[in-house]
């Protein structure tokens, strides 16, 4: 075959497997909201661009090694739907830095923030000093959000694909008993039941399936 062709064929395939898995997956790929997002696109991007213009990988087995990444990435994805524990350890968990004006400096470790990192994405935000700081708390994707104090906090999902975020109850000073009672109220069995819930303005907003 023509070494051309060849390549315009790897390239059409590989871009098909793109759109595919992005279809699959869902359009957090496009915004990539943690590490596991990132490296399903640079694992791709790595096969796709090391395999086309290798003349020794033929079409089928091309095919097959993309094949294998999207039934890794189907599964990670169905374990981090159906396991918290587990989509914190893959994808890492919300971490508070600053509580009260205190500055958490564990959790500031455990994100590998330094003292200077944390002076800095406050000077960022336009805070000079973490008194002025309610609470702050660094995102999976490292982003961090900020509520100064007197704010309302911002909103909290506690529960997400049926399944409770224990470290967002710690948040804002919650736990399961009282997760439970307010199921409860609503006429809701079981956590399992809730596509989302969120808590907003001191209230606890549910959407069932």
């Amino acid at each position: 075959m023509n070494p051309f062709l060849l390549v315009a064929i790897k390239l059409l395939i590989g871009f098909l497997t793109m759109v595919i898995i992005i279809n699959i997956t869902g359009k957090g790929n496009l915004a990539p909201s943690s590490a596991s997002d990132q490296v399903v696109n640079y694992v791709l991007g790595g096969i796709i661009g090391g395999v086309i213009y290798n003349d020794s990988i033929h079409i089928l087995e091309f095919v097959a090694i993309l094949c294998i990444w999207c039934m890794l990435v189907l599964a990670l994805k169905w374990i981090k739907k159906n396991n918290v524990k587990a989509k914190q350890f893959i994808d890492g968990k919300a971490l508070i830095l600053i509580d009260e004006g205190k500055i958490n400096i564990e959790n500031c470790k455990k994100a590998g923030l330094s003292a200077h990192d944390v002076a800095f994405k406050l000077r960022t935000n336009g805070i000079f000093s973490s008194d002025d700081v309610k609470r702050a708390i660094v995102e999976q994707n490292g982003q961090l959000i900020i509520i100064l104090a007197g704010e309302e906090n911002p909103k909290f999902p506690i529960i997400t694909d049926g399944q409770v975020q224990k470290d967002i109850l710690k948040v804002i000073n919650k736990d399961e008993a009282w997760l439970k009672e307010e199921l409860k109220k609503r006429g809701i069995k079981s956590h399992r039941d809730v596509f989302l819930g969120e808590y907003v303005n001191n209230t606890l907003k549910l959407t069932t399936y």
